[in-house]
């Protein structure tokens, strides 16, 4: 009997012979296999477990109606859409453990949106002719994806390709059998940083939260881990977020592409988690290392952080905009939200002496923070640097009022 089962899909007319091969590779490895066809035109050479008339209803769509619409893109967003569908009430209803996908553009476009129907935790490996490709933007992957470019597969097996199907199959079962999702039996705080030289807080609050008894994850607020942050959120698993982080809400507004997506800040508050908020590292524009830097941002000195960041200072009248975002994205949400302003500076970097001092640039987005923080937005302003322990001690000190009169569970 196996131990876990790999749900398997694709487009079965086309690629059966591949799909096949990765099938036997699970299951030669002791995995069960459950199989899942998205095709549209053709059949597979034998029946799948699911399939393309069951995904087709998924979508409340039909196969004919995929047909009938005459345009390749539309019948395939009708697979995609049941696909997601069913592949995530096949999850909760524990009928399978981990999920690889195959295809070209075509099938990579639909695993995108499969991958990201399915929580956090879950194997998600897309084996695809596109994989890491830029013609993929970052905010259709899922926080925990995993690709694999699928060489040499354009048509029919062939040892080049083996060896990357056999990779998946192999990875996304020794995933499956490994993987230990996200199942505390603590409450947990999500957190956003950046490195610890830049924001230290994390380092006074997490032990202090842990000896409260809430279990705290840090998230990387560089694009992917601001994405992986609202992903949770969204699925409403904070007790509370503490989103101290915000370069990404900036970074998109300035059109770069180390962003957490569009929702960023949107979550939290559309799933009736308590917010606090502050607004570390809003003061900096990251660009991708590869990236062009868009023209109204090219008057300033840039930093090359790596070969990956380059940084820059967002200017006074860009940072009111960025204070103006977070009042309208706060103002959206279903719940309570309290900023904290530390109008002594906002990131290691930007103290007297250091690369990003810009009082003149600071004083600006002070002011902006104060006058569109209003109701209903609670608002404190200290007079410390977000890396003293005075902004520490106060975020404990409204944590714990929260906790007290039950508007953070433990």
């Amino acid at each position: 009997m196996s131990d876990k089962t790999i749900l398997i899909v694709g487009t079965y007319d086309t690629k059966n012979d591949e799909l096949e091969y990765m099938a036997e590779r699970v299951r030669s490895l002791g995995g069960g296999v459950l199989s899942m066809d998205m095709s549209v035109l053709g059949d597979p050479e034998k029946p799948a477990d699911i399939s393309k008339h069951d995904v087709a209803k998924s979508a409340n769509s039909s196969i004919q109606e995929a047909i009938d619409s005459g345009d390749e893109n539309t019948a395939m967003q009708i697979m995609a859409k049941g696909a997601s569908a069913l592949a995530k009430q096949l999850f909760d209803e524990k009928k399978f453990d981990g999920v690889v996908i195959l295809g070209g553009t075509m099938g990579t476009d639909a695993a995108l949106d499969i991958c990201q129907a399915l929580p956090l935790g879950v194997p998600k490996y897309v084996v695809s002719t596109v994989s890491f490709s830029p013609i993929i933007p970052p905010e259709r992957l899922s926080a925990d994806i995993q690709m694999i470019l699928w060489a040499g597969g354009l048509y029919g097996l062939n040892s080049v390709c083996k060896a990357s199907l056999s990779q998946a199959a192999g990875a996304v079962l020794g995933s499956a059998r490994a993987v230990e999702a996200p199942n505390s039996d603590k409450p947990m705080v999500g957190m956003t940083s950046l490195g610890s030289s830049c924001l230290k807080y994390m380092k006074l609050l997490k032990p202090a939260l842990e000896e409260r008894g809430f279990e705290v994850a840090i998230f990387h607020a560089t694009g992917m881990g601001g994405m992986a942050y609202e992903s949770i959120a969204a699925d409403g698993g904070f007790a509370c977020v503490m989103d101290f982080a915000l370069p990404e809400l900036g970074n998109l507004m300035a059109g770069s592409v180390i962003n957490g997506g569009s929702d960023r800040m949107l979550n939290a508050g559309r799933a009736g988690i308590p917010q606090l908020i502050a607004p570390g590292c809003l003061d900096l524009i990251d660009f991708a290392g590869w990236q062009d830097i868009p023209e109204q941002y090219q008057d300033r000195p840039f930093h090359e952080h790596n070969r990956l960041i380059k940084s820059s200072g967002l200017n006074a009248e860009e940072r009111r905009a960025t204070a103006q975002e977070i009042a309208k994205r706060l103002k959206a949400s279903d719940t309570i939200a309290h900023v904290i302003l530390t109008n002594q500076g906002i990131e290691e970097w930007d103290k007297p002496g250091d690369v990003a001092h810009d009082p003149e640039a600071f004083a600006e987005f002070c002011d902006e923070m104060r006058k569109v923080m209003t109701d209903p937005i609670q608002f404190t302003e200290l007079d410390c640097h977000i890396n003293d322990q005075a902004f520490a001690d106060k975020v404990l000190e409204i944590f714990d009022g929260w906790v007290k009169d039950g508007t953070v569970k433990n």
